[in-house]
This record gives structure tokens, sequence and C-alpha cells, in this order.
């Protein structure tokens, strides 16, 4: 049995895709807030604590905890406060490529597997109007980098290279070939 360390829709929906039974909890971990540096080993540093959080109190589950975040000129673009930055963020990106980082880790004990997948996105040009529209939705509120690249920012999307799950927030290739290796898919 496998243990999501993850309260996001969108990772439950994405780890249903391959077939496999799990639970659901998730991890008492603080989130540190978005800052200027190494997106990769930030949200590491964030997946291991969302999943060592659960993996403490279910010693003999393997537990999978995973972070994502958008990546600009140095800058982590962590999930906006209110719609006001979510059109900042956007702003930013439009027109522009910006990195997706996704960290997954796969805990059970002292074992441990973990792996950072990075994707490339490049949005259109986006007119203030658009980015007003799209801010007022709402779905901006819980993503990293202000859009859900399955909602609809699809729209903004221009271009991609890499990992489309990934960029929703768990990346199935890397996460399947994790859990083969543990033997929890056969």
């Amino acid at each position: 049995m496998l243990l999501l360390a993850s309260g996001s829709p969108r990772r439950r929906e994405l780890l249903k895709f391959l077939g496999i039974t799990f639970m659901v909890e998730p991890g008492s971990y603080k989130e540190e807030k978005p800052q200027h540096g190494d997106a990769a080993a930030f949200c590491l540093r964030q997946a291991l604590g969302k999943t060592q959080s659960v993996a403490v109190k279910h010693p003999d589950m393997w537990v999978l905890g995973a972070d994502t975040v958008v990546a600009l000129d140095g800058d982590i673009l962590g999930k906006p406060q209110d719609a006001a930055q979510a059109e900042a963020m956007l702003r930013r990106l439009s027109g522009r490529t910006h990195r997706v980082f996704t960290a997954i880790v796969l805990q059970r004990q002292e074992e441990r597997l973990q792996k950072v997948v990075e994707t490339q996105v490049r949005f259109r040009e986006l007119s203030a109007a658009e980015i007003a529209a799209y801010a007022a939705t709402g779905e901006p509120s819980d993503k990293a980098g202000a859009y859900g690249i399955q909602g609809k920012a699809a729209a903004f999307v221009a271009a991609i290279h890499g990992s489309y799950t990934n960029v929703v927030g768990l990346p199935l290739a890397e996460v399947y070939e994790a859990l083969k290796a543990v033997r929890v898919i056969v």
C-alpha cells in the first residue's frame, strides 16, 4: 500500500492513472516561503519535509511526497497570496520561458528514493486583460507560479519541453519508475 503525503487533488488524480491503490495523508510540515536561489534544492527540501512528516507515523508504508515550484530569473515562484500577486507573477511569465521543478520523494523507514524533474514552459505574450481575467477566476490561488497548465491557463502555453505531468504537479514517468524500483508496482 502507498501513502500519498499530499492534499493536492491534482496529485491524487495523476496517481490514479497508474491504477494503484493508495491512501492520502497530507503532512504536517510547515512549508518554507519561496525565495531567490536554487529552485531544485528548494523544492527537494519541501518534498523531503512533507514526506518525512508522514513517514515517521507510518514506518511500514511507502510514503510519496512531492513539491512543485516555478523558477524565473533566479526567483522561486510559489503559490500567490492574492490576486494581485498572481497578476504580478503572470506578467513576469508573459512571453517568456520559465522552469518548473517537481521533487518527488518515496520513503519507507530508512529507504528513500528522490528525484527532481525539470520542465521548461514558454508562455505567449499575455494582455493585461487576459491576466486580470484569469486571476479573477481564482484558479491561480493554489498553484505554483499562479497558473494551472491543466486548466484555463493552458491557452497561455506556447511551448513545453519536458514532462507535462511534472507541470501539473507529479511527474508520472519518474513516479512510475520509482514505484517499480521499490516493488509497489510489479
